[in-house]
């Protein structure tokens, strides 16, 4: 049968690597020993002429031994200031094993916001592209002390993957406190079994994982294979690993049967991979069923004919769902109108939106290059 992993490791030239809290700081203080090992891997990694960008949990973490926590903060402004606090001896770990090894780093603090937006994720994306250039080692965390939602995103995970696509990378890595993905949790079921290679990422992958159990870190298994199958649409692969595995990551591009592999898949263009996930859909629309089967099968634009109700409370360029009218969702897509002009010309011609709205942005109400098929994203 052979190495499943080999024809995935051909061509690796830039890799993410995520480590979480619990690897970093288990029991809420930070492990000197780990960053040590860490370092040297990230460095051997750099040596070997891979571009790395790192995505880095445990500022909350470290922030709570600065501010004398003795757990984790519950609220908000506690939780912002313990990663504030955090932040500067998180970038100290870093910065002090790497930086005297000639290699540079740069902080990156990003929120859902900076990704949202198509000009803003472009600007970071240059900022990225342009440190890589240099030889610098980009260190990305999200701005937990300015953002409230993410800072329940999911431990980083999803931020990880949507740095993947940023950088076009061809591998993620996500290092965590278990040896990878298994079909029940091995910390309860003994007899638990390992994922070695995972084509693709099913429904039944995602029932089989159970939410967090670390008082550390908020992500759990879900949050990481949702984020596999993001990276998948950017043509990366992932690997589910033990931060606390000697040279873990120098294995893992060896090849050796290590933690999880999940393939990547057919690649999205970069336009279409941001709509599908940079931010969470705004709002839904629901069509008939003529205009199901246009978008479905014929890769059409949705035109205002065929909307039938329009739900949330949405801005036009905002990232919405669209459902056929069984409720089942077909896509997302970029609306040309706002929620409330596409209720007024729901279900009228196109020819009519000027003398409905007074004004007419296009014919569609999303435009086929701004729409991604459900289905496409699940066979990626």
């Amino acid at each position: 049968m052979g190495n499943l992993r080999s024809p995935y490791l051909e061509g690796i030239r830039r890799v993410v690597v995520k480590v979480g809290s619990q690897v970093l700081a288990p029991g809420g203080r930070l492990d000197d020993e780990v960053f040590d090992q860490l370092s040297a891997q990230l460095l051997a990694l750099r040596h070997s002429g891979l571009d790395v960008v790192l995505v880095t949990s445990g500022a909350v973490a470290a922030g709570r031994r600065q501010l004398a926590l003795e757990d984790r903060p519950r609220t908000s402004p506690l939780q912002q200031a313990a990663a504030a606090a955090g932040q500067i001896a998180l970038l100290e770990r870093y910065s002090s094993r790497l930086t005297p090894q000639d290699q540079p780093v740069a902080q990156l603090l990003l929120s859902c916001d900076d990704v949202a937006d198509r000009r803003r994720y472009t600007n970071a994306r240059n900022t990225v592209s342009t440190l890589l250039g240099l030889g610098v080692m980009p260190i990305v965390n999200e701005n937990d002390t300015v953002a409230i939602e993410e800072i329940k995103f999911g431990d980083n995970d999803r931020l990880s993957a949507l740095v993947t696509q940023l950088v076009e990378a061809q591998l993620l890595i996500l290092l965590t406190d278990v040896d990878g993905f298994f079909d029940a949790d091995p910390r309860c079921s003994p007899d638990a079994t390992r994922y070695e290679f995972v084509e693709r990422i099913t429904d039944d992958h995602v029932g089989q994982a159970g939410p967090t159990t670390s008082g550390v870190g908020l992500g759990g298994m879900v949050t990481k294979l949702e984020a596999a199958r993001q990276a998948a649409l950017g043509g990366a692969s992932t690997v589910i690993a033990s931060g606390r595995e000697s040279r873990v990551l120098e294995r893992v591009l060896a090849g050796e049967s290590i933690g999880t592999w999940i393939a990547a898949g057919r690649r999205l263009g970069s336009r279409k991979q941001w709509i599908a996930y940079s931010s969470e859909p705004a709002g839904l629309v629901t069509v008939d069923e003529g205009a199901r089967r246009a978008l479905a099968d014929r890769g059409t634009s949705l035109l205002p004919s065929g909307v039938t109700a329009v739900e949330g409370d949405f801005a036009r360029g905002s990232s919405v769902r669209v459902a056929g009218p069984d409720g089942a969702e077909i896509g997302r897509g970029l609306a040309s109108y706002s929620a409330d002009d596409l209720r007024r010309i729901a279900g009228r011609q196109s020819d009519a939106i000027r003398e409905v709205l007074g004004y007419k942005y296009f014919d569609e109400v999303i435009r086929r290059d701004d729409f991604v098929l459900t289905a496409d994203l699940e066979e990626c």
